[in-house]
């Protein structure tokens, strides 16, 4: 069992969350349900924040794609974090949460005419541009605007950070960004700088997300320093910001070795700091874009047991009342969770059992062979660190409706999110005439 903000076990020998009992929450919400643990997150927020804030000029960017939600992006703006958006969606979303726009980054590898104009328009403070066609596109757009953006670039810096393939963006066959190492980010800078209506801010880049180790961190920010002073070379330009994007890694299951922020913000920060004085070049602002670290520990989804089936001297089957619609990753990634009986949180574990969801796939699974006491039907499973990707990624395959999800704070319950009914499931399904003749 892995506890993180306030987590715990009361009395009962139930999980409690931000001083609700767990049993009363399915009670209230039903199940499945994500529970996100306020506290959890501010901390989580703060954290981040202070390591970087105590080593110098720095901005942390709330990677909204693990989780946008207008309740989630209040916390993030009063917790003092800038925004990272990556679609019309979360940037409209970040519009009617009342964030900051001078504080949102929009990042996206295909962002259409109709999102850079309306991010134009809404006055966010970063365009992340990713390639030629969009440097051209979105100048076009301030041109018809009569409008200046500032913009960074983002550059594909060839890091191959140690973690899983599919989430692997820093290095060089990836559709992100201008690579470095073939002149085409050198060509990319020269191009922006040329443009009539972009201002270049800065540099980004992103090497992949889950990572433990901080080497992977050092090496993307001394080999985009050493571009800083490249730019500066061929150019004469100096940067304002330099935004190394996310990925820092938490704890899921055994074998995970997540690392306290600070090692993170020292392995940034002072690889920077150093390269720069090297360099002879201007210390830039450092931005990072935390996003799984802020809201990943946070959250946890409560379900409730069903059907058990044995498979004699192989598996017992335990099936429960969500699954891959409601949490992907494992099926996507092969993600490990734990998870324990909420309601028998102080009873034993003796029995390997695996978790099943309730689609219409072999591979819906979400948690093989866990170690938990005797689970009976009507018992309350609570999976550890959901709150990242979970609701983000989640979907409507076999037409199941997504869960609630609620917001708990100093023994509070509130809801942010609705349960979907039927009726919405159908809500945009349009039938034609001729389908449906007058009787």
């Amino acid at each position: 069992m892995h506890l993180t903000g306030t987590m715990k076990i009361n009395p009962q020998g139930h999980l409690e969350v931000g001083g609700v009992d767990t049993v009363d929450l399915v009670r209230d919400f039903g199940t499945p349900l994500w529970v996100m643990d306020e506290q959890g997150l501010r901390q989580n927020c703060r954290k981040i924040k202070e390591a970087f804030s105590a080593l110098g000029d720095s901005l942390v960017l709330y990677a909204s794609k693990t989780l946008s939600n207008l309740s989630v992006y209040r916390i993030v703006k009063e917790e003092g974090l800038g925004l990272d958006v990556v679609s019309g969606g979360e940037l409209y979303t970040a519009i009617k949460a009342g964030f900051p726009m001078e504080k949102v980054y929009f990042h996206g590898n295909n962002k259409s005419r109709e999102e850079i104009i309306m991010a134009i328009e809404a006055g966010v403070g970063r365009i992340v541009v990713d390639n030629f066609y969009e440097l051209q596109l979105l100048n076009a757009c301030c041109e018809e605007k009569t409008k200046t953006q500032n913009i960074l670039l983002r550059i594909t810096p060839g890091v191959e950070a140690h973690t899983h393939e599919y989430i692997k963006t820093g290095q060089i066959d990836s559709k992100f960004g201008f690579t470095l190492g073939d002149g085409q980010a050198l060509d990319g800078v020269k191009a922006a700088l040329a443009s009539s209506a972009l201002k270049l801010a800065g540099l980004h880049c992103h090497i992949g997300s889950q990572i433990f180790e901080m080497e992977s961190f050092e090496h993307a920010s001394s080999i985009m320093t050493d571009f800083l002073g490249t730019v500066k070379e061929s150019t004469g330009h100096e940067f304002d910001e330099l935004d190394v994007g996310g990925g820092f890694g938490i704890y899921y299951f055994p074998g995970d070795e997540p690392r306290d922020p600070a090692d993170w913000a020292r392995a940034v920060m002072n690889t920077v700091g150093a390269k720069v004085q090297e360099l002879g070049i201007r210390m830039p602002r450092i931005i990072v874009e935390p996003g799984r670290s802020i809201a990943g520990p946070a959250g946890i989804t409560l379900y409730t047991a069903g059907s058990c089936k044995e498979v004699k001297g192989i598996r017992k089957y335990i099936a429960v009342d969500g699954g891959m619609t409601d949490n992907p990753r494992p099926a996507l990634y092969g993600s490990k969770y734990l998870a324990v009986i909420a309601n028998k949180a102080l009873h034993k574990p003796f029995e390997k059992v695996s978790i099943a969801g309730k689609c219409c796939e072999s591979g819906d699974m979400l948690i093989w062979d866990a170690l938990l006491p005797e689970v009976e039907a009507g018992d309350i499973l609570a999976v550890f660190a959901t709150g990242a990707y979970n609701y983000a990624m989640s979907s409507n395959y076999n037409r199941l409706p997504r869960p609630a999800m609620i917001l708990v704070n100093k023994g509070s319950a509130d809801l942010i999110l609705k349960r979907e009914s039927y009726e919405d499931l159908i809500r945009n399904d349009v039938m034609p005439d001729r389908l449906n003749p007058a009787d």
